[in-house]
C-alpha cells in the first residue's frame, strides 16, 4: 500500500482560524510558507512555496490557541485533494495537508509545553489513544485512524 505522508517546516502566514462542525468538532486551518535557498551560477536564488494546513479535533483547537502568524512550525501529515464549488458555482480543486502532528521548530526558538487534559470523547493529549494506534487521530468515535466521522465545515 502506498504511503502518502509529508513533513514540512515553515512559518505561519496567518493566525490559525478555528471553526466547529455542526457536530461540535473543532478544525483549525492555517497556511505556512516554506522557503528554499539555492545557488545558480554563483548567484543565490530564493523560492517560497505556500501550503494550506487543516488540523482536526483537540490538536486543531490546541494549534489555534498556541500558534500565531510568523511562528516556525513542523507539520507532519497527509497530502489530500478535495473538490468544492465556488460562489459562482464553478468546480474547484484544493490541495491541502491534513495534519497528523504539529509542533514548534526549535532551531531558532525555545518552547514551553503545557499538557492539556484529555476529553473522554476523543482527542490525543499525548501517548497512544485508548485502544488505538499511536499514529491515529485519537480515541473515541473517529472513524478509523485517519478519517473523522464528523463532516467537514467547508
Amino acid at each position: 500500500m502506498a504511503d502518502n505522508s509529508i513533513t514540512l517546516v515553515g512559518n505561519l502566514t496567518r493566525d490559525p482560524e478555528l471553526r466547529f462542525t455542526t457536530g461540535g468538532k473543532g478544525v483549525a486551518s492555517f497556511s505556512i510558507a516554506v522557503g528554499r535557498r539555492y545557488q545558480v551560477n554563483g548567484e543565490w536564488q530564493e523560492q517560497t512555496s505556500y501550503f494550506n494546513i487543516v488540523s482536526w479535533g483537540q490538536m486543531g483547537e490546541n494549534a489555534a490557541a498556541t500558534l500565531t502568524k510568523g511562528m516556525r512550525v513542523i507539520v507532519s501529515g497527509r497530502l489530500e485533494q478535495r473538490e468544492y464549488q465556488n460562489r459562482e458555482g464553478e468546480k474547484r480543486t484544493a490541495i491541502e495537508i491534513n495534519a497528523d502532528e504539529i509542533g514548534p521548530s526549535l532551531r531558532w526558538a525555545t518552547a514551553s509545553v503545557e499538557r492539556t487534559p484529555r476529553n473522554e470523547g476523543g482527542g490525543n493529549g499525548g501517548g497512544a489513544p485508548r485502544g488505538g494506534n499511536a499514529g491515529g487521530n485519537g480515541g473515541g468515535n473517529t472513524g478509523g485512524d485517519f478519517f473523522p466521522n464528523d463532516e467537514e465545515p467547508f
